[in-house]
């Protein structure tokens, strides 16, 4: 992250002292129950946030006073922001390490707990409409309807796809509008066929009962489909 923006309280990271990395993740906390025979009931207790952990090198004529403003800060154990790229933590250092290798070169290393993640509900909020939107479409492709809706659910492939105002996103509507069309057409097409039938011998029974449950799988599939159209919509409200 050579040329990012690294912000830590008052503390705007520059040249030498932002990283080549910062690392960050965690766990979920499980409780797993092991029961006879192999079987296993997990129960998600929730998030659990790994230290936030990052080193550079203070360098320049203010290096010694940035470098000490970061151990009072270490210190006095208070919460700050902590925010990259599209990451916002509120955080208490944890440990801060700097070795004293002349006045304007300090290397250092910097260990921060996380208090809160500021963008969690916005990125679960995106990962939901995601979840939802490729829920419907797998449903509806899973109702033989025989209209394609490989396209549709292939525009998902990015987090961009939910995010308004991006090329995916406009993409992933047009994908949805398509599959709807298609369907619409697809159901057209069926009802023409369904009135052609004659119903006089079995044979043309058969072939009503194929097209009808041809039908209903396709007004099936457009209520999953426009569903689905009509989430991300929204997310453009």
């Amino acid at each position: 992250m050579a040329e990012g923006a690294l912000l830590l309280g008052p503390i705007l990271f520059q040249d030498f002292e932002l990283p080549e990395r910062v690392r960050w993740g965690g766990r979920q906390q499980l409780s797993v129950h092991r029961l006879p025979g192999g079987v296993r009931v997990i129960d998600s207790l929730g998030r659990d946030d790994a230290d936030i952990v990052w080193s550079g090198t203070f360098s320049g004529s203010d290096a010694a006073v940035r470098a000490r403003t970061l151990d009072l800060m270490r210190a006095e154990g208070g919460a700050c922001p902590l925010t990259w790229d599209w990451f916002f933590f509120t955080v208490v250092i944890a440990r801060f390490d700097a070795d004293y290798t002349r006045p304007n070169w300090i290397p250092y290393r910097i260990t921060c707990t996380v208090l809160r993640d500021e963008t969690a509900a916005a990125v679960e909020a995106v990962v939901s409409l995601a979840t939802s939107v490729l829920g419907d479409l797998t449903a509806a492709q899973g109702l033989g309807c025989g209209v394609a809706l490989g396209a549709a659910i292939g525009s998902f492939g990015t987090s961009q796809a939910t995010q308004p105002g991006s090329g995916a996103y406009v993409g992933a509507r047009a994908a949805l509008a398509a599959a709807s069309q298609q369907i619409d057409s697809g159901i057209a097409a069926t009802e023409g066929q369904l009135g052609a039938v004659s119903v006089s011998d079995a044979a043309g029974l058969d072939s009503t009962a194929g097209l009808a449950g041809q039908l209903a799988a396709m007004t099936a599939a457009r209520g999953y489909v426009n569903r689905a159209g009509a989430n991300l919509a929204n997310a453009d409200t």
